[in-house]
């Protein structure tokens, strides 16, 4: 009898360690941001805006105003690029003192990431992450949305991103929606039976940017540019998981850890499942829940 309770007792704390994982980083949370020293200074530009950082561009004389950008982006004003497929129209702000979300969630990244009509600032389209053997062994990789690899100027193979990505709930019709629901404010409320479930099980942790009471996906949606590979979930989170740090990559806004040596693991599907929630488990009559 006490060898079956001892055996019962070390098999949940196997289960639960699994679940939890709790990790920490040795590095600067910034990452690949961190750019040889930089830093913060290397986007941020406190008292000169982009002229601070190097650009004597006249066009860029009012670009300190949202958050003290320091890159130029003058490069970028009001181009049009399609994304998701050719489904997605995004036409850039023209100034940084737009009052578009796109300005701080999509032009102030492009202005390092875009490698097209702006040159990729600090940018070398190389990785500076440890990735899964699986990956493969290049180091190459379409850090630059606008210069990829491929031809330069096609947007097409990017997630949609813009004004016009926007985030719908309701299952009617076939949609790729979660039964969730729209705020006044374009929050997404993950209260429906299916969604809720989500939540308790990983959690809602993209921020979707607001346009008009509309959610709408913008970089900063899916990646937190000031921390690349850990994740903090709190005691006070909606999340269902326990609270403690969490391994990502690629300055992934949740869990995401493709390194994990759990065969069963499911945490970077749930990851992409906050959107799409036509390939989670709950919206598929499956039980199944985070596993990691």
């Amino acid at each position: 009898m006490k060898r079956y309770v001892l055996a019962t007792l070390i098999a949940f704390s196997v289960a639960g360690s699994s679940f939890a994982q709790s990790t920490s980083s040795s590095s600067d949370i910034l990452g690949a941001h961190f750019i040889a020293g930089r830093g913060c200074a290397a986007c941020h530009a406190p008292h000169s805006g982009a002229s601070g950082n190097g650009s004597a561009r006249s066009s860029d004389a009012g670009s300190g105003s949202p958050m003290l950008w320091g890159q130029d982006a003058s490069g970028l004003y009001g181009k049009t690029i399609t994304t998701g497929g050719g489904k997605f129209v995004e036409v850039l702000p023209s100034s940084m003192s737009a009052t578009t979300p796109d300005v701080s969630g999509m032009l102030t990244c492009l202005s390092c990431h875009d490698g097209n009509y702006a040159s990729g600032a600090m940018m070398k389209n190389r990785l500076y992450e440890s990735v899964p053997t699986t990956y493969g062994t290049s180091n190459a990789i379409p850090t630059l949305l606008g210069n990829d690899g491929s031809n330069t100027g096609i947007y097409l193979n990017d997630h949609p991103a813009g004004l016009s990505a926007k985030i719908s709930c309701g299952t009617s019709n076939g949609t790729s929606n979660w039964d969730c629901t729209i705020g006044s404010r374009g929050e997404v409320r993950m209260t429906g039976e299916h969604s809720s479930r989500f939540v308790a099980s990983y959690g809602f942790f993209v921020k979707p940017a607001n346009y008009n009471n509309t959610p709408v996906v913008m970089c900063t949606t899916c990646h937190e540019p000031h921390v690349m590979n850990v994740v903090t979930v709190t005691s006070g989170s909606t999340s269902g998981l326990p609270p403690g740090s969490y391994t990502t990559m690629f300055f992934l806004r949740a869990p995401y850890n493709p390194n994990d040596t759990n065969p069963m693991s499911n945490q970077t599907a749930q990851f992409c499942r906050q959107c799409h929630a036509d390939k989670s488990n709950e919206m598929n009559g499956s039980t199944a829940r985070t596993v990691f």
